[in-house]
Parts: C-alpha cells; sequence; structure tokens
C-alpha cells in the first residue's frame, strides 16, 4: 500500500485526502506544519509527499528546501498561490510537480500514480519504454514509432523529447530543459525550444490546443501526458 504524507494545516484538506486517497488503497499520514512534516518524512518513509505552500510555522518552499535536500521522496506541491514564478520557483527546487488548489482530485491521484510508477521505474535497471498502442519510445533502441512506422528525430528533437518522457507526467521547466539541453547561455533563449516543440507535435500528431502527448503550462514549461508503460 503506497504511503502518502500530506504536509497541510487544513482539516478539511487531510479529510478529503484521506478519504480520496484511502479509496485507492493510499495510506495517508497528515502533518499540519513544517516542522512535523519534517519529522514524518524520516519517521514515516512516505513513498510521495504531497506538500502546501501555506503553511502556519514556516515557508513551504523552505520545507521543499529541506526535503529534496535530505531526502529522496518526490514532492507534489499543492497551493493556491498560481503565479508562473511560483510554480517556477519550486520545480526548479525540485518538485516532481505543482497543481494548483482548487483542484480535481482525479488529476491529483493520476499525478500521484505517474510519481509512483517513476520511483519504481527508477529502482529497477530497465531501460525506459513508453508505449500506448500508437506512440513508441525506447531509449535503448534510440527510436520512435507512430502507428508502427519509425518517425526520425533530430539530436535536439530525441534530447527534448526524453526529458519530457522521463519526468512521468511531471512538468518540466523550460529553463531546466534549456540549459541542460543547450546550455547555460541559452536559458533565455526559448524559442529554441518552442520549435522543437512545435516539429515533436507536427511529427506525432499531437493538437496543441487539445493535446495527446505534449501538454503546455504557458509561461512555465511542458509535461509528457503519460499512458500505457510496458
Amino acid at each position: 500500500m503506497p504511503r502518502i504524507l500530506v504536509i497541510d494545516d487544513e482539516p478539511q484538506i487531510q479529510k478529503f485526502l484521506r478519504i480520496s486517497l484511502g479509496s485507492q488503497h493510499m495510506e495517508v499520514i497528515a502533518a499540519e506544519n513544517g516542522q512535523k512534516g519534517l519529522a514524518q518524512a524520516v519517521l514515516a518513509n512516505p513513498d510521495v509527499i504531497v506538500l502546501d505552500l501555506g503553511l502556519p510555522d514556516m515557508d513551504g518552499k523552505h520545507v521543499l528546501q529541506h526535503l529534496v535536500g535530505e531526502t529522496s521522496i518526490p514532492v507534489l506541491v499543492l497551493s493556491v498561490r498560481a503565479s508562473e514564478a511560483e510554480k517556477v520557483a519550486c520545480l526548479e527546487m525540485g518538485a516532481h510537480d505543482y497543481i494548483v488548489k482548487p483542484f480535481s482530485v482525479k488529476e491529483l491521484l493520476a499525478r500521484i500514480n505517474r510519481t509512483l510508477a517513476l520511483t519504481n521505474r527508477g529502482q529497477s535497471a530497465e531501460p525506459l519504454v513508453f508505449e500506448d498502442g500508437r506512440l513508441q519510445v525506447d531509449e535503448s533502441l534510440h527510436k520512435v514509432f507512430l502507428d508502427g512506422e519509425l518517425i526520425p528525430l533530430t539530436r535536439k528533437e530525441w534530447a527534448v523529447l526524453m526529458h519530457l518522457v522521463q519526468a512521468e507526467g511531471g512538468l518540466v521547466t523550460q529553463s531546466s530543459m534549456l540549459q541542460q539541453i543547450w546550455g547555460k547561455t541559452h536559458v533565455d533563449d526559448t524559442q529554441y525550444l518552442r520549435n522543437v516543440i512545435q516539429k515533436l507535435r507536427q511529427k506525432f500528431n499531437d493538437d496543441a490546443a487539445h493535446p495527446r502527448y505534449i501538454e503546455t503550462e504557458p509561461g512555465v514549461g511542458y509535461r509528457f501526458i503519460p499512458g500505457r508503460q510496458k
């Protein structure tokens, strides 16, 4: 049974998540402030942490900083703070994902499940393979197929795609991809990344307005929409 640590000072959120996640066979442990949350992260050994930023004793970003620096537990930020600056800051600090309140419990469950899948995959030595019956991405073969046909990708297109697929539903910031793929001197050259994303969408017959594979978080980054994996 996956163990989820919820660090949130709102009793109604704690209760709601206990019921919602519990119905999906997840164990929920709650902490109402940052200090207790940090302690439970060590004592309870959770699989995933859901973290609110508005805590009574310390700012949630300080808690995030400690969690990322001192544990390997994936953190999903759940907050009313909806600005691009907040999202980018938390993602760059190491949060796996960022969800804005009010939120859909189905979306939260999907994000948690994909995070759990990523953790489980990271513990194995198997190469990454994404396959949903239409699109197949094979890391070991370094190839992509769409409806059984090989889709040629440039070096940059492959690098961007792998960053997105490896996040398995997590939001990847523009600046992190620009820095890691193009280099530190190109962190502001967002047009480079937009061009690659546009090319990938064309090759996958993906509609930006109604994406099947690559979703845009305006001003923040991109997310690969998870499907079925082998």
